[in-house]
């Protein structure tokens, strides 16, 4: 049956075709939509887990059971994954392991646009890279096949536009897949003696997936002209074969670590000319380098953002017709806090003390843009509450000043209370506020522990956050709830002003939730505006300016009523009418 699907949901067909039994993962994108389509097969079992390290771990012990299983996450996932990934290359696996890490050049919803094939290479582990939906199905499938063959994980690398673009699939049945669990003691525990003689084995397995690597269906030549021979991968690809069709010959690597050597030495001696077209770093280009064979790459095409099919085509001389040229400036349009939003009366507040707010990653991170302009550094999962330790430990209460941590619950789950039982351990004055908005927000509203629901939204068990927080330390701990402006302005004033550290729980569901229930919209009483503005400072999207006065847009209003607390002359009133 054949069947248009997007990237991510062929890996997850890809998953129920193969067998596999247990899925684990944490959100990101553009990695989500594979463990939510995954769930939506019965045969397999799927999770979110508290953070990517748990999730690969889990997955590795469902493996050891011998049953085949599967994790994924973006490619800065893969940096919390890393430990246990680098020792699952020494000890193999039992039944099959798959691994997707997605990268994101381009950096669509991302901090960084690091190249996860460096883990590949670096871990000793192969790696498939699918070009579109139907080899992102097949390529699953066939992971599975080199993870029992070889006795390693497997990595599968998609990328945003593999991820996230459709194409036609053709669909199979599902076929199990059980072995015995066996102990052995050699193999598992990684204690530096077995470790020792664990590593001779990764070497011998990577010189046999290189000659795997030169007979696989996974590798093909595609012969065209012979002037100009162009080795890729991935989406780049696709690109090449837009631009070029039988003009040039092309190399299309399906498995990117280990590489075909003598596959590629042939290639190249049948071109006049060699260029590898890769997106980010220059990994394949080194690697032909290395070889001793004359090729281009990173001296014509860039190593940062996304490539084009005209990014190509102008790379090699080609003609790039001109593209249609808008008569009117379109004005940016910035991310912005969603109208309702619980961080932004939070925010307001901690804008208004003046205060130095350390962030983390969430939709909340938007805390940082104008007219809020309330967030000062956000660097990885979990770094707020640690770097707001390091801040105030080297200045003290007094030099450090008004500096808080803010960070989302199911950030906290993923990395935050290591970061806060530093905190307690180590005896520094910080203020910690965890915005509990009862949801992932940013990846799309997935469930974290925190919320009592799983990935299925069935009943689950629940962190108490508050009860946690004290159980690590915490005296000070309390609950606020961000649509009262006074409540959270006297909170954070109180907590900045005590000696020791403290926890502020800013509490209040996402607006988006379908189980929220929204107060009626707002309208304003233009008789009662004298169009200063103050409303206008916490930047809501449902808030502008008409003809000097303040306006409402009953359509994107909530009825939070942070807005008519700012305002001097109430000029804010309900509708009355639900919204």
């Amino acid at each position: 049956m054949k069947e248009l699907m997007l990237g991510n949901k062929a890996i997850a067909r890809g998953l129920y075709e193969a067998g596999a039994c247990f899925v684990s993962s944490y959100p990101g994108t553009p990695s989500t939509e594979i463990t939510e389509e995954a769930v939506k097969y019965e045969e397999i079992y799927c999770e979110w887990a508290p953070n990517e390290k748990v999730a690969m771990e889990s997955a590795f012990g469902a493996s050891l059971a011998g049953r085949r299983s599967f994790c994924a996450q973006k490619h800065v996932g893969l940096n919390v994954a890393a430990d246990p990934l680098f020792t699952m290359s020494y000890t193999g696996v039992n039944a099959g392991m798959v691994i997707v890490v997605a990268d994101d050049a381009g950096m669509h919803s991302s901090q960084n646009e690091q190249d996860s094939r460096h883990y590949a290479i670096a871990a000793k582990v192969p790696m498939l890279e699918p070009s579109d939906s139907a080899e992102a199905l097949a390529f699953t499938k066939l992971a599975y096949e080199i993870s029992e063959q070889f006795d390693t994980p497997v990595l599968l690398k998609m990328c945003t536009r593999v991820a996230h673009s459709q194409s036609v699939v053709e669909t199979g049945e599902r076929t199990e897949h059980e072995k015995p669990y066996e102990k052995n003691i050699p193999k598992y525990v990684m204690m530096p003696g077995n470790a020792k003689k664990r590593h001779p084995i990764v070497e011998e397995r990577t010189k046999k997936l290189q000659e795997y690597a030169e007979t696989s269906p996974l590798n093909r030549v595609e012969m065209g002209g012979k002037a100009l021979g162009i080795i890729t991968a991935s989406t780049s690809y696709q690109y090449v074969r837009e631009v070029f069709g039988q003009e040039a010959s092309v190399l299309k690597l399906g498995m990117t670590n280990p590489l075909p050597e003598k596959l590629i030495r042939d290639f190249a001696a049948q071109v006049e000319r060699l260029v590898v077209v890769e997106e980010l770093d220059p990994v394949i280009e080194q690697q032909v380098r290395a070889m001793g064979l004359e090729v281009s790459g990173r001296d014509m095409l860039p190593g940062i953002d996304e490539f084009s099919q005209n990014l190509i085509a102008k790379a090699f001389g080609k003609d790039v017709p001109a593209g249609a040229v808008l008569e009117d400036n379109i004005p940016p349009r910035p991310p912005v806090m969603c109208a309702g939003c619980p961080h932004r009366g939070l925010f307001y507040s901690l804008k208004k003390r003046g205060c130095t707010v350390l962030g983390d990653i969430g939709c909340y991170t938007l805390g940082a843009v104008q007219p809020l302009g309330a967030m000062e550094m956000t660097l990885c999962m979990g770094a707020s509450i640690s770097a707001s330790h390091g801040f105030n430990k080297v200045l003290g209460k007094g030099k450090a000043g008004k500096v808080v941590a803010v960070i989302g619950d199911s950030t906290f789950m993923h990395s935050g209370m290591t970061g806060l039982a530093n905190v307690a351990y180590n005896q520094s004055p910080s203020t910690v506020i965890i915005l509990d908005n009862s949801i992932t927000g940013m990846t799309g509203h997935q469930q974290n522990p925190t919320t009592g629901l799983n990935i299925k939204g069935e009943p689950a068990g629940r962190i108490d956050l508050e009860a946690l927080c004290r159980a690590m330390g915490f005296a000070r701990v309390r609950v606020v709830d961000p649509y009262d402006l006074a409540a959270c302005d006297k909170a954070i004033a109180e907590e900045l002003a005590a000696e020791e550290a403290s926890v502020i729980i800013s509490r209040r569901p996402c607006a988006l939730l379908k189980k929220v229930k929204h107060r009626p919209p707002l309208t304003v009483d233009k008789d009662k505006c004298i169009g200063c503005k103050s409303c206008m400072r916490v930047g809501c999207p449902a808030l502008s300016m008409k003809e000097g006065k303040a306006a409402v847009d009953a359509t994107l209003c909530v009825g939070c009523e942070v807005c008519s607390q700012l305002c001097p002359k109430k000029a804010f009133v309900s509708t009355g009418e639900k919204g």
